[in-house]
C-alpha cells in the first residue's frame, strides 16, 4: 500500500480547488490537511503537509513559495497568468525546495507537449507553427498557460526566441507572414474546460495536433500524481514532463 501524502490545497474555493478536493476525496493515498483561499492564513498550517497544491492566483504565488521554502515543504503550482518578474521570484525558491510548476496537469497535454516538439523539429522550418486554445467564458489570463507552453516548446525545437517571434492574433493589412513567427490565438465562449491545437502547415500538407478536455478531473489526477511524485525529490525545479518521465531532470 503506497504511503499516505498529506496536502494543503491553496484555491480551494475555486474550480480546480474543488476538484482536487473531490479527487482527493476517492483516493485513500492522500490526506487533506488544509483548505486555503482568500484571507486564510497558509503559515497557520503547513506543519501539517508533506506538498502543497496551489491553484490559487498569480500574485499569489510567490508568498506560497515564500511559505513553502520556510518550512521546507514541496510544492506544485497549477496557477497560471504569471508575468516574467512573477515567475522569476516562484523559481528562485527551487534552490530550497524541489517544486513542480506547469501550465496544465492532463497526461494528455503532457504527451502533446512532447509531441509538439518532435513535430516541429521533424517537419522543420519549411512548417509554420500556429496555436489555437478555446476556454470557457470565466477563464481570466489569455492566452492559456498551456498555450504559452506549446509555444515555448514549438519555439525551442525551431531554436528561436519566443519573445519576439509570437504573434498574438492578426488584423489589418499585416503583410506576408514570416517565417520564424508562431501564431497563437485564444478563443473564449460557453462552458469549454480546454482544447489546444498545434498546426504545423506546409505547402500541399498540413499536421495537427488537438487535446479536448472535457472535465477539471483530468487536470486534478494529474496534480495529485505530482503530489506524490515531488515528495522527496531533492530541490529543484521539475514540469509534468518529469513526472511522467518524458524528461529527465537536469
Amino acid at each position: 500500500m503506497a504511503a499516505m501524502t498529506n496536502i494543503i490545497i491553496v484555491g480551494a474555493k475555486g474550480r480546480m480547488g474543488q476538484a482536487l478536493s473531490a479527487c482527493a476525496a476517492r483516493d485513500p493515498s492522500f490526506q487533506i490537511v488544509g483548505r486555503i483561499d482568500l484571507g486564510d492564513d497558509l503559515n497557520s498550517v503547513i506543519a501539517l503537509c508533506d506538498v502543497v497544491i496551489d491553484f490559487s492566483s498569480h500574485n499569489a504565488t510567490a508568498g506560497v513559495a515564500e511559505c513553502c521554502a520556510s518550512h521546507a515543504k514541496a510544492l506544485v503550482i497549477g496557477t497560471t497568468g504569471h508575468d516574467e518578474a512573477e515567475r522569476n521570484k516562484v523559481a528562485s525558491y527551487s534552490a530550497m525546495i524541489p517544486i513542480v510548476w506547469s501550465a496544465n496537469y492532463s497526461t494528455g497535454v503532457n504527451l502533446l507537449l512532447w509531441l509538439t516538439k518532435r513535430a516541429v523539429q521533424t517537419l522543420g522550418p519549411d512548417f509554420d507553427v500556429e496555436i489555437v486554445e478555446m476556454h470557457h467564458r470565466l477563464k481570466k489570463d489569455s492566452p492559456s498557460g498551456t498555450a504559452m507552453s506549446l509555444a515555448r516548446a514549438a519555439a525551442e525545437a525551431r531554436g528561436l526566441d519566443l519573445t519576439t517571434a509570437a504573434k498574438f492574433g492578426r488584423e489589418g493589412i499585416i503583410g506576408e507572414r514570416p517565417k520564424n513567427e508562431i501564431g497563437i490565438l485564444a478563443l473564449r465562449g460557453g462552458d469549454v474546460v480546454g482544447e489546444h491545437t498545434v498546426i504545423c502547415a506546409g505547402d500541399g500538407e498540413r499536421v495537427e495536433l488537438t487535446h479536448k478536455a472535457s472535465n477539471r478531473e483530468i487536470f486534478a489526477r494529474g496534480a495529485l500524481r505530482a503530489a506524490r511524485w515531488v515528495v522527496g525529490q531533492p530541490a529543484g525545479l521539475y514540469t509534468m514532463q518529469h513526472v511522467l518521465g518524458l524528461e529527465k531532470p537536469a
